[in-house]
């Protein structure tokens, strides 16, 4: 056996037994977290999403630039595990080639191609970092709060992987073992051979043996690096897209389980945990989350909390849990016993560079690690600052941009359904909006007999639901808690009234017996009050036997559409957009009026990113005559949410830029004469940005803030 042999095995033994305890230290750890039956269902689904999101790096591509660097260096290692191979098979053979194609010239090129495209993409991802390097631009660099050092290190062994492999490539050129021969098909290894030909046959042999080992050793080395970093999502990064949730969009939120089992409400049991107070609350798959972070930071980049100026980063919160998985693994693995509550002062202890972390406030993996909060203040040592759990607005940017399929709204969730339903932690001026939803059946605390107020002044009657649905209802009109007590909201209910009946479609509302669907509560955390009103909902949708329901709230869309089946209800929802889109490209209405304005859309993130439904709204305003739209920079599956979901628009927004104020700021910046929208809470939101810019004299006065259904009207209007 040659030295090299020996040195080459050697290598081998110790990087993968050094790899493989970390692999299995990582695979019980994720083990210890709860079950979740719900990931392996949809194969076939989930077979597509692994060709396109994996290999086909579909996410990733939306970047263009970084996308494409990525998706060459991604094929790039695919290709190249031939020539690891290769490498390897040298040590003991130097003639070594593949069987049956092991010197055809197509696979030189590919390789030679793959290796020069990935110090491209090496090239890229270096002047990439370097423009937005946290230390030029702080909490504007996506990478603010990545391990930094980390990722030069792995792009300086990717680097040094392709270098090797092409100096012994080109050594294995000139001392007539290399699988291609001379040919110049493997370009780059033919032009590095004649670069080192002069230095005669002796030398390159040597080289060709050194660089081979050296090329082992970065592999190998590069193996241990990722398993002990952040970098472990190349290998875990497959499996999190395997396991991901399904739906179409964003969809609904999970159902409350504890221990892998559905929650009964009406009798839960006592060893039920509600949500996630402690790391080891979250089930496998948000343990497989946290594991696969690449702290790439494109969800922090589309936060509109974090682009607002709040301490909510996506990517922080996930790499949050993530050091605290890791440091309490030694208790929730067996290796040290659990201390007892109370037996230790878990106190807040380090000052460190980025404030809006909150593992870095109780350093180690001892005892204070053990004990203290999932969520808390910096005095009490909390892993998740509680401004941070409720700035979020669960507008599912984060989730829509990352390339691994991370649920950062589903964990957001969880932990905030423990503060509610368990600590009673929660902004006190939500208390009065879910007080309202128990006692009343909305946010407001209206009366029911309210709901019936905006079909007043109509020139037509509009039909009550009374017992079952008649078979010549076309759809049931959801109305909406906003859509039936918000007074901006109402003219929006009205003109989809008006428009509905011009198309000749029959339609019915349930009135005072409608009642919020729950949206607000489960946003929020409490899923007491969320379950309580949706099961009088279904109870009463299903006893009208509904079958096709309308609504112009995006949350009731969603609610009705995505969350109800998880209780029995099952209807066939669609949005007033969607709506209105099809009866004008069927003919029913006709837009004849000019519209002499100029329009900005924004996007309502639970009728976007939530259901995908981008393109009806834009079908109806391109219809209206006279009327010319613009897009804002951030639109459609990039939209900038106005600040209302999450349960936020009962809450007060103390921190930071107003999130509805930094959206108007966009949509003013076109100069647009409406600014429209498709849901009653951006509406609201918008509204009172534009309003405070008019009154301060930061936009003109005749800006207005309208619904799609609204200048729809304007152009049937004579």
């Amino acid at each position: 056996m040659t030295t090299r042999m020996v040195i080459g095995l050697l290598i081998t033994v110790v990087a993968l037994a050094i790899a493989g305890r970390r692999v299995w230290w990582l695979f019980r750890l994720v083990r210890t977290g709860q079950p979740d039956h719900s990931r392996t269902d949809h194969m076939p689904a989930r077979i597509r999403a692994q060709i396109t999101e994996v290999f086909g790096q579909r996410r990733l591509l939306k970047w263009s630039v970084p996308g494409v660097a990525h998706f060459l260096t991604f094929w790039g290692f695919v290709v190249l595990f031939f020539t690891i191979i290769e490498a390897y098979g040298a040590l003991f053979d130097k003639d070594f080639a593949f069987w049956w194609f092991g010197h055809g010239r197509a696979l030189g090129f590919l390789e030679d191609f793959f290796a020069v495209a990935v110090l491209v993409g090496v090239i890229s991802f270096s002047i990439i970092r370097l423009r937005h390097a946290p230390e030029r631009e702080a909490r504007e660099s996506r990478f603010y709060g990545s391990h930094t050092r980390a990722a030069w290190a792995v792009l300086g062994m990717i680097g040094a992987v392709i270098v090797t492999l092409l100096i012994y490539r080109g050594a294995q050129v000139n001392t007539g073992v290399f699988p291609y021969g001379r040919s110049k098909w493997a370009f780059a290894s033919w032009l590095v051979g004649k670069a080192l030909h002069p230095l005669g046959y002796d030398v390159n042999d040597d080289l060709e043996t050194a660089f081979i080992l050296a090329q082992l050793a970065v592999i190998f080395g590069f193996l241990v690096f990722v398993a002990y970093s952040k970098h472990l999502h190349i290998a875990l990064a497959p499996l999190n897209v395997t396991t991901k949730r399904m739906p179409i969009a964003l969809g609904a939120l999970q159902p409350m389980e504890s221990a892998g089992k559905p929650i009964d409400f009406e009798d839960p049991g006592e060893d039920d945990v509600f949500g996630r107070g402690k790391v080891e609350d979250f089930t496998w798959k948000g343990m497989l989350d946290f594991a696969t972070c690449t702290e790439c930071g494109r969800c922090q980049s589309q936060c509109p909390a974090w682009n607002t100026g709040k301490p909510l980063s996506p990517k922080l919160v996930i790499m949050d849990l993530r050091d605290h998985l890791f440091a309490k693994a030694p208790y929730l693995l067996g290796a040290s016993e659990m201390p007892d509550e109370g037996s230790v002062d878990v106190l807040g202890q380090l000052g460190h560079g980025v404030p809006e972390s909150g593992f870095g406030r109780v350093p180690g993996s001892g005892p204070e690690q053990a004990l203290r909060p999932l969520v808390g203040t910096l005095e009490e040592g909390g892993v998740i600052d509680p401004d941070v759990l409720w700035s979020c607005t669960t507008c599912g940017a984060c989730v829509e941009q990352c390339p691994v399929d991370i649920e950062h709204v589903d964990h957001i969730v969880d932990m905030r359904r423990y503060q509610v339903l368990v600590e009673s932690s929660f902004p006190s001026e939500a208390g009065t909006m879910l007080k309202n939803l128990e006692n009343k059946g909305n946010p407001w605390g209206l009366n029911a007999s309210a709901r019936e107020e905006w079909t007043e002044g109509l020139d037509f009657e509009v039909r009550r639901v009374d017992g079952e649905i008649p078979e010549d209802v076309d759809y049931l009109f959801w109305v909406g808690c906003a859509g039936a007590l918000e007074d901006r909201s109402k003219k929006v209910t009205r003109a989809v009234a008006e428009l509905l009946h011009t198309a000749g479609v029959e339609f019915a509302i349930l009135g005072s017996g409608e009642t919020c669907t729950g949206d607000p509560a489960r946003r929020l955390g409490n899923e007491f009050v969320f379950q309580m009103l949706a099961q009088e909902n279904v109870e009463t949708l299903n006893g009208a036997k509904a079958r096709k329901i309308v609504a112009t709230c995006p949350h009731c869309f969603n609610t009705l559409a995505n969350e109800y089946p998880q209780l029995g209800g099952n209807y066939e929802v669609v949005h007033h957009t969607q709506l209105l889109g099809q009866l004008v490209a069927d003919g029913r209405l006709t837009p004849v009026s000019q519209v002499d304005s100029s329009v900005t859309y924004h996007d309502p993130c639970y009728l976007g990113r939530h259901n995908k439904v981008y393109t009806p709204p834009r079908d109806v305003l391109a219809a209206v005559p006279g009327l010319r739209s613009t897009e804002m920079h951030r639109c459609k599956e990039r939209g900038f949410c106005c600040g209302a979901g999450g349960a936020r628009m009962w809450m007060e927004e103390k921190i930071g830029k107003r999130i509805n104020t930094e959206r108007i700021d966009e949509a003013l910046g076109l100069d647009p004469d409406v600014v429209s929208t498709a849901c009653p809470y951006c509406m609201v939101m918008l509204s009172d940005a534009v309003n405070e810019k008019q009154q301060s004299g930061q936009a003109r006065a005749d800006v207005e803030v309208l619904d799609v259904a609204q200048l729809l009207q304007r152009s049937l209007r004579t």
